[in-house]
Formats: C-alpha cells, sequence, structure tokens
C-alpha cells in the first residue's frame, strides 16, 4: 500500500470510530428534547372575595362563557382551599407555600402596616424567577405596603395595581381608620391617587395581555391578582347593567371578559399547549354586605369563617395535553400546594431549608390513576387561633366563636354582626357538604383522631386559645424600629 492510500484508510478509519463513538455517546433525540424543553408558563387569576357559586361551573346562573370554556378545556377541582378566610393571611399563605401563621402574617394588613411578608420568606415569584421566568402581577398585593415588602423586592419584575384591598380608601362607609388616599402603583411609584375603580379589571387585564404579548419568547409567570368582587364594586361601562341581575353579577361578568382575553392571547401567541391556566380565589364571600356579596351555595357562611364557605374556593385549572379536559377532581388541595407544584413543573424544588407545608399536586391535576390529596390533615385557622381540621371526608371545628350577619346590609353597605359559636363538631362533607350535622357522637374515634392532628399543629404554629406559642413559627418583616 502506498503512502497516499495509507493515509487515506488511516484516515477513514478514525472518522468511523468517531462516529461510533458520538452515537454512543450522545443524547438520544427524545433525551435532548426533555433536557431542553420550555418549562410551562403559568397565569395564576387570583379573585378577591370570590363566593364558590359565583362562577357557572360550580352553579352560577351569571353568564360565565370563558370560565366554562376554561372549566370545559380543563379540571374543575371541588375541594380546594385556602388557609384563612382572608386577604394577607391567604396571600401570604399562597406566595410562600406555608401556613399564614408560620410566615407570622394573620388577618387584613392596613395601610401603613409595621409589618410584612418577610423580604427573606421565598415567594412563587422568586423561585421562578430563579428558573429564567419573566414575572408580573397585575392587581392587589396586599402583604405590606413599605418598600421593602412591595411585590418588586419579592420576586415581581413588574407591578401595577393596589397594595391593600380597594375598601381601605377615605370613602369607606363604617370605617372608624383614617385611611390615607388609595394610591395605584406602576412598579414603585405611585400613579395616581383615587384611582377610578371601574377600570381596575380593566387596567389589570390590559397589562395582562401586554406582558404575554412581550414575553411570548421565554417562560413567565402571570399573577393576575383582582380587586374584584370584593366591596366596593366597580365595573366598567361595558358591563354595566349587562347581566340584568345587578351589579355583582356584573362584576363577575367583566372578570369573565379578563379571563377569556388571557385565553384569547395564549392562544394568538400559540401558548396554549405550554400553559398552566389557574382560576381561583382568596376567601368566600364578605356576606355582610349582602346583595353586594357572593353566592356559597350549599356551602355554610362565609368570609372571616372557618366554615367551608369562607375557606373552600372555586378552582379551575387547565393545561391542554397535560390535564385532561372536562373533568373534576375532589381530593383536597390547597393554595399552598401552588409554590412546591410549580417548583416541579419549573425543574427545581421547593425551598429545602425550612419548612414548606404545600405539597406537589402534580397527579392531581393531571388526574393519575388513583392519586390521593398529599395531606392527611389540614388546618385552618382564624387568626392565631386553630378552629378546624380537615383529614379526608372528616372536618372537626374545635369550640370557637364566629360572627354571622345579623342583618346583612345592601347596595355597598355592611349589615351587623352578631356572634355565633359552635362547640366540638363533626362533620362529614362527602354527606353533609353544608357542615349542617353534627356526628361526633356517633364517631368518637374520628374524633379523637383529628383531635391528636389539632395537638401535633398546636404544637407547631400554635394556638391563641389554649394559649400555646408553636416552636415552627417565624417571624414576619418588621419596619425599621417597629415592634
Amino acid at each position: 500500500m502506498n503512502q497516499n492510500a495509507f493515509q487515506c484508510a488511516t484516515t477513514f478509519l478514525a472518522l468511523a470510530l468517531w462516529i461510533f463513538t458520538a452515537c454512543r455517546t450522545a443524547p438520544s433525540p427524545a433525551k435532548q428534547s426533555a433536557s431542553t424543553a420550555r418549562p410551562p408558563n403559568i397565569v395564576l387569576i387570583f379573585c378577591d372575595d370570590l363566593a364558590y357559586a359565583d362562577i357557572g361551573p360550580f352553579g352560577s346562573k351569571t353568564p360565565t362563557p370563558h370560565l366554562d370554556r376554561l372549566a370545559h378545556e380543563g379540571r374543575r377541582f371541588t375541594d380546594f382551599y385556602v388557609p384563612q378566610a382572608v386577604c394577607s393571611a391567604s396571600r401570604a399563605a399562597l406566595m410562600t407555600g406555608c401556613y399564614p401563621n408560620r410566615v407570622g402574617i394573620q388577618g387584613a394588613l392596613s395601610p401603613r402596616a409595621k409589618i410584612g411578608l418577610n423580604p427573606t420568606e421565598i415567594t412563587i415569584a422568586e423561585l421562578l424567577k430563579g428558573r429564567g421566568y419573566a414575572t408580573a402581577i397585575y392587581g392587589k398585593w396586599h402583604l405590606g405596603d413599605a418598600p421593602q415588602f412591595l411585590p418588586t423586592r419579592q420576586g415581581f419584575d413588574e407591578w401595577f395595581g393596589l397594595p391593600y384591598s380597594n375598601d381601605m380608601w377615605p370613602h369607606h362607609p363604617t370605617s372608624r381608620t383614617n385611611y390615607p388616599p388609595l394610591p395605584l402603583y406602576d412598579n414603585e411609584r405611585v400613579v395616581q391617587l383615587m384611582p377610578d375603580q371601574t377600570q381596575l379589571t380593566t387596567w389589570y387585564t390590559e397589562h395582562a395581555v401586554k406582558f404575554i404579548e412581550r414575553n411570548h419568547a421565554q417562560p413567565f409567570f402571570l399573577y393576575l391578582a383582582h380587586n374584584m368582587p370584593h366591596v366596593p364594586l366597580h365595573v366598567s361601562d361595558k358591563f354595566k347593567g349587562k347581566s340584568g341581575r345587578g351589579l355583582y353579577s356584573d362584576v363577575i361578568m367583566e372578570i369573565d371578559w379578563s379571563v377569556g382575553q388571557v385565553l384569547d392571547t395564549l392562544k394568538r401567541q400559540g401558548l396554549d399547549e405550554n400553559t398552566l391556566v389557574i382560576f381561583t380565589s382568596d376567601n368566600g364571600p364578605w356576606l355582610l354586605y349582602g346583595d353586594h356579596a357572593g353566592n356559597a351555595g350549599t356551602l355554610r357562611e362565609g368570609k372571616g369563617t372557618s366554615w367551608d364557605g369562607g375557606v373552600r374556593e372555586p378552582t379551575l385549572m387547565r393545561w391542554p395535553g397535560k390535564i385532561p379536559a372536562n373533568t373534576m377532581c375532589n381530593e383536597m388541595a390547597w393554595t399552598m400546594d401552588l409554590l412546591p407544584t410549580f417548583a416541579n413543573f419549573a425543574g427545581t424544588n421547593a425551598p429545602i431549608d425550612r419548612v414548606i407545608d404545600g405539597r406537589d399536586i402534580s397527579s392531581l391535576m393531571f388526574g393519575a390513576p388513583g392519586a390521593k390529596s398529599p395531606h392527611e390533615a389540614f388546618f385552618i385557622y382564624w387568626g392565631q387561633e386553630l378552629q378546624a381540621v380537615r383529614s379526608g371526608n372528616w372536618k372537626l371545628h374545635l369550640p370557637h366563636n364566629y360572627t354571622k350577619p345579623n342583618p346583612a346590609g345592601g347596595g355597598g353597605r355592611p349589615g351587623k354582626y352578631s356572634t355565633e359559636r359552635t362547640d366540638l363538631a363533626l362533620f362529614d362533607l362527602s354527606n353533609d357538604v353544608g357542615e349542617t350535622k353534627n356526628v361526633a357522637a356517633q364517631n368518637p374515634d374520628v374524633v379523637a383522631r383529628l383531635q391528636q392532628f389539632a395537638e401535633q399543629c398546636r404544637a407547631d404554629l400554635g394556638d391563641s386559645r389554649t394559649k400555646l406559642k408553636g416552636n415552627g413559627v417565624r417571624e414576619p418583616g418588621r419596619v425599621a424600629g417597629a415592634k
């Protein structure tokens, strides 16, 4: 063999060996796709004081065609809860995946509050931002209005909205508090005082649409936190009087329109198949306001109570090709479960350096055969008082006082509260969703088991009724000099 032929043969053998080695060590196309796949976009639409039966998929007569579509194309969650039936506590749980008592937030924070969500807590936005997500909140924050507590300091790239509830303004009908003019923020700048509340739902929706359009080429987390239907009710001219069922229904129709705008934008941008959309609320209806409050249906009571009318929320989830269409999940889950679930979808984990109370519920979302709630029990507080425990279909109310409208108000003005009391009471929610028949006497073993869960919870999170301080409670953020 001459030298040229030898060199050609050597080169050919070397090339063949390289190709053989490359084929053995390169990832398969499927693995390459899995390792480089874009994580899903996440759209979380969160209402304020929305009642369980306020939307079509949960029995309302108010026309909600876009929410009906969301239910038809996705999954309806019948037993989806918040841990406290009030604004700030509920939102703290949502953002951190923790009981609000664990992170030191109870009740509804007032303007100029001296505390807020501790910046050391890790929010959904911070977790997803660390995975390359664009993040935005359009709407109500209500986790502290001091600069260090604003959403732009808690993982959100953008914010347009109100720092707290829309009734915390000088026009409040009964408040003894001297509320300041209501501020509308664009990021950290106040752009209006006393904004036209009839435009809030429209403004938030327009910002959400533009955010999706700007960020269609990268993963994004959109938190659309409507102020409505919290009182004072406001609706734009395009829906005023349209329902024929009163102002409250007009407001619900405008929220439904907003959902439709988001869904249509996702479709136009070709993002349907890779976007998870969740619709839910922070707590049930503020029944004190009568015809300006929602309808909890067969559930008992409303906002401010630990009955299911206060803490069980109408919830829809849609992700075409992942979440089975036109299905229902009856397993119990919480807003606290969203953080660890979103972490899973983003290819990361919930924080491991602290207690996180939520659990990954992707198996419930996807309708996996035999999927069950990851919670053996969960706990419902009012302020720092442990009031109820749910485990499976059982719900145990511990002895406590609660408020009830007597009578309710109307026309935008509140009524008066009376104080009611429940003694120890057990309800089988599979047969008694309205919590009307106390079956504690017939099920002493169930009562004992749920009371044991309650004792464990008190040791962890505390309980004002028994004067226990929990050993698992973390401090809220505090304004400098505040105690």
